[in-house]
C-alpha cells in the first residue's frame, strides 16, 4: 500500500515540475530570443520481481516481470528552434537566423537526429557572445542591444557584447586617432560587420581592425545552462562545444532592425498545462484513497 502512496506522490511532484516549466514558458512569451523549455519525465529504476519456492537448500526462482516504482522529472531540455522575427527599426536591435546543417544528417522539426544505433545528435546553434560583470563569456539570442555612455554595445542586463577579437565592442569613429568620436548609429551587415551609416565603409576599432560581432556556434546546445534573462553559460568541461564563426554564410545571418521572438507556442502550452493539472489531480485523488485505506486499516482492522 505504501508503494502505491509513494508512486502517486512521485507523480504529483513530476507534474508540479512540468507545470512550473510551462508557466515559465508562458511568462517569457514576449522575451526576445527566449527558447522554450520542455520537462522530461522518466520512470524510477525498475525492479525485477521473482517468485521463490522450495526449501532453503534448494530454492527455485521463477521470474514474474518488472515493476516501476514511480516517475520523476529528470531534466528540462530547451527547444532551440528558430523564432519568428519582429521588426523594430531600431538600429541596435539584432536578430540571429540560425540554420546550421551537418553533412549527412537530416534534423527533424525539433532539431535532433537519431542514428540507427540510437544515438541522438542535436542541431548546432548560433549565439551572440557577451561578457558578464565578472568578465566571463556568456551566450544569448536576445539581440536587443543599446549603446552606453562609453560607446560600448551592451545587453539589457548590462553585459558587454563581444567582437571577433574577443574584446567588448566600442563604437567610435577613429578617423582622427587623436580625437575619437563616439557613434550613436551604425549599419550592421548580415555577416555581423559594422559599417558607417554615411559612406558604408567598415568601422575600425582603436587598433585599426574592422569591428564585427563575435557569433559563437554551440555544437550541442543542450549542454547550455540557463542563467536567466535569456543568457546561457557552459561548464568548463564543455568549453570545446563552442567554436567562433569566422566566416558566416547563408546558414547564419544577422538581421538589423529586428528581434527574434520567443519560440513558445502559447496554444500548445495551455494544452500541456491543462494536461499536467489533470494528471496532478488524478495522483492527488490516489493519495487521498491510500490515506483513507490506511486510516481504515489502523482504526478498524487493527482493532479486531
Amino acid at each position: 500500500m505504501l508503494r502505491g502512496l509513494y508512486t502517486a506522490a512521485a507523480g504529483m511532484i513530476s507534474q508540479q515540475r512540468k507545470h512550473d516549466t510551462i508557466t515559465n514558458n508562458i511568462a517569457n512569451i514576449n522575451t526576445p530570443g527566449f527558447k522554450q523549455g520542455n520537462a522530461v519525465s522518466r520512470s524510477f529504476p525498475e525492479m525485477l520481481i521473482a517468485m521463490s519456492v522450495g526449501g532453503q537448500d534448494s530454492p527455485i526462482s521463477s521470474p514474474i516481470g518488472r515493476i516501476n516504482t514511480g516517475v520523476m522529472a529528470e531534466e528540462e531540455l530547451s527547444i532551440y528552434l528558430q523564432g519568428d522575427l519582429q521588426e523594430t527599426k531600431n538600429p541596435f536591435d539584432l536578430a540571429l537566423i540560425s540554420n546550421i546543417q551537418v553533412p549527412g544528417i537530416a534534423f527533424d522539426g525539433a532539431g535532433k537526429y537519431i542514428t540507427p544505433d540510437g544515438e541522438r545528435i542535436y542541431q548546432p546553434q548560433a549565439f551572440f557572445t557577451v561578457q558578464d560583470t565578472n568578465g566571463e563569456n556568456r551566450y544569448s539570442r536576445n539581440g536587443r542591444f543599446t549603446v552606453d555612455s562609453d560607446g560600448q554595445l551592451i545587453t539589457p542586463e548590462g553585459y558587454r557584447v563581444l567582437g571577433q577579437d574577443g574584446q567588448p565592442i566600442v563604437l567610435t569613429d577613429n578617423t582622427d586617432p587623436a580625437n575619437p568620436v563616439l557613434l550613436s548609429d551604425a549599419t550592421i551587415g548580415p555577416q555581423g560587420q559594422f559599417l558607417d551609416v554615411v559612406n558604408g565603409q567598415p568601422l575600425n576599432d582603436a587598433n585599426g581592425n574592422p569591428i564585427s560581432l563575435l557569433i559563437s556556434r554551440v555544437d550541442n546546445p543542450n549542454r547550455l545552462i540557463r542563467e536567466g534573462n535569456g543568457v546561457y553559460r557552459l561548464n568548463e568541461e564543455d568549453a570545446a562545444q563552442v567554436v567562433p564563426i569566422v566566416n558566416m554564410n547563408e546558414q547564419v545571418q544577422v538581421e538589423q532592425g529586428y528581434i527574434e521572438r520567443s519560440n513558445v507556442d502559447p496554444t500548445q502550452s495551455m494544452i500541456d498545462m491543462t494536461s499536467a493539472l489533470r494528471a496532478y489531480e488524478t495522483n492527488q485523488k490516489m493519495v487521498q484513497f491510500y490515506d483513507k485505506s490506511m486510516e481504515k486499516a489502523v482504526n478498524e482492522v487493527g482493532r479486531v
